[in-house]
């Protein structure tokens, strides 16, 4: 059977005490709809369907690019009826699984067993067994084992509120069954809404068979409610990302103390230290270190490069070999060869830079094609911008710039040249030559320092 997805993600969230709908809530630099949209996305359905409702449009705008069947539920009246609001586009030979917009936590492995349990005359549902089960629908059971009904807390006898055996909310159910059942629901409980917890109840009825799957590490179906809940599910996620870099060789200073928000790829031997963040999809070639404080997004980093500490790389790639920071900031289009050596407090923004090229203090690389071999000294930037438009800047082979140098853009450094010290260029350097551009030296004779007036208070 072909699969479809629902996702229910129209709920309000008031304990966020937020005016962002909750399945809008970042959980590693990405909504919570987000991260379970993916691992939808990764069973390969025929369909994603997600209802929503509180803060619909924006929930739709800011996940514009997904692609999924948008259902509305204008009046939220429980899970039952927000199901009931997808049924009718899903056609009646396919499965149905339910998932939940702010459940991001989920595997697609439990969900591919929870899938296969189902059939064309058989749900299934994910249950978890907790040590305090407050505030979940329990799981009853028969004296054989079979599950006959979920209650859910508010509706629970004092005997069904001891079961440990809880439901996580998520139903794999062939399409036409569901929609009988759905059909069926009553309100007639403490909450006044329509559960698709009660299908379980109709199903054992109708002697379909209901497989229940519980799920090893209760965390995948960890909900998120609140900010507290919220920060939990992170450190679980982190937790998780941690120790799938581990396995693949990866060798983390301090396992709690890594972010990563996207995808990290990486080669052998990598070392990461304390308070790293990754966000987007970076590249970490073989023997990459990277230092503690540093935010890398978007980026592709070589071979044997070094990073060093409280360093920000967004959208650079950078070539093997190379020595950057402590303190760098790479701005987005920034592309290093090999062997290129930026140091602390170097800002390098839409710039290339050529094998064996330096800028080791202090300066600004901005809108330049710079060569190899180029020594960029201390102090040296490229003025860029005149007020109202970018220029741009190219410094060919082995030029040498002197401390404190401006180079002011539009211009070409050529070849083998050499800039002096406290030089501001506005024309074109000629190849292999010693330029100067900078004012003589003069001493005042007789001058004398102003003095600050006396501010001490007269008697």
């Amino acid at each position: 059977m072909q699969l479809n997805v629902v996702i229910l993600a129209a709920g309000q969230g008031k304990r966020m005490k937020s005016d962002l709908p909750k399945v809008l809530q970042p959980l590693a630099g990405a909504p919570l709809l987000k991260h379970v949209i993916d691992v939808a996305r990764s069973l390969q359905p025929a369909q994603i369907q997600v209802v929503y409702g509180h803060g619909g449009e924006r929930v739709r705008e800011a996940l514009r690019n997904e692609k999924v069947a948008w259902v509305l539920q204008a009046e939220q009246l429980g899970t039952g009826h927000a199901v009931l609001q997808a049924v009718p586009e899903i056609p009646p030979d396919r499965m149905v699984l339910v998932l939940y917009g702010d459940v991001p936590l989920i595997k697609r492995s439990t969900l591919e067993q929870l899938v296969a349990l189902a059939g064309p005359k058989a749900m299934s549902l994910l249950t978890m067994t907790l040590d305090d089960p407050t505030g979940y629908g329990r799981i009853v059971r028969n004296a054989r084992g079979q599950v006959q009904k979920i209650v859910e807390q508010k509706d629970a006898s004092k005997t069904q509120l001891k079961i440990r055996e809880c439901n996580t909310g998520f139903v794999a159910a062939p399409a036409k069954l569901l929609r009988q059942w759905l059909a069926l629901l009553k309100n007639d409980n403490a909450q006044r809404e329509y559960y698709l917890t009660d299908i379980v109840a109709m199903a054992v009825k109708e002697k379909v068979k209901v497989t229940p799957l519980i799920v090893r590490t209760p965390s995948e179906a960890a909900g998120v409610n609140d900010k507290i809940q919220l920060a939990e599910v992170e450190t679980l996620r982190r937790a998780d990302v941690a120790r799938e870099l581990m396995l693949a060789g990866v060798t983390l200073a301090d396992p709690a103390r890594v972010d990563v928000r996207g995808t990290l790829s990486h080669g052998a031997d990598v070392f990461i230290d304390v308070n790293v963040v990754f966000e987007g999809e970076v590249t970490l070639g073989n023997r990459v270190h990277i230092g503690p404080n540093c935010v890398i997004r978007n980026a592709r980093i070589g071979n044997d490069t070094h990073i060093y500490a409280s360093c920000v790389v967004d959208s650079a790639n950078i070539g093997e070999k190379c020595q950057i920071g402590p303190f760098a900031r790479f701005r987005p289009s920034s592309t290093l060869a090999n062997d290129v050596h930026i140091g602390n407090f170097v800002e390098v923004k839409n710039s290339a830079m050529g094998d064996n090229s330096k800028a080791n203090h202090l300066a600004y690389v901005g809108d330049a094609e710079v060569g190899s071999r180029v020594n960029i000294g201390a102090g040296t930037i490229i003025a860029n911008y005149d007020g109202a438009n970018k220029h741009r800047t190219t410094i060919e082979d082995d030029v040498h710039t002197g401390s404190n140098s401006v180079l002011v853009a539009p211009i070409t450094v050529g070849s083998g040249a050499t800039i002096a010290a406290g030089s501001t260029v506005a024309q074109q350097v000629p190849p292999g030559k010693l330029t100067v551009a900078r004012a003589r030296q003069v001493t005042i004779e007789g001058w004398v320092r102003p003095k600050k007036a006396d501010k001490t208070p007269k008697k």
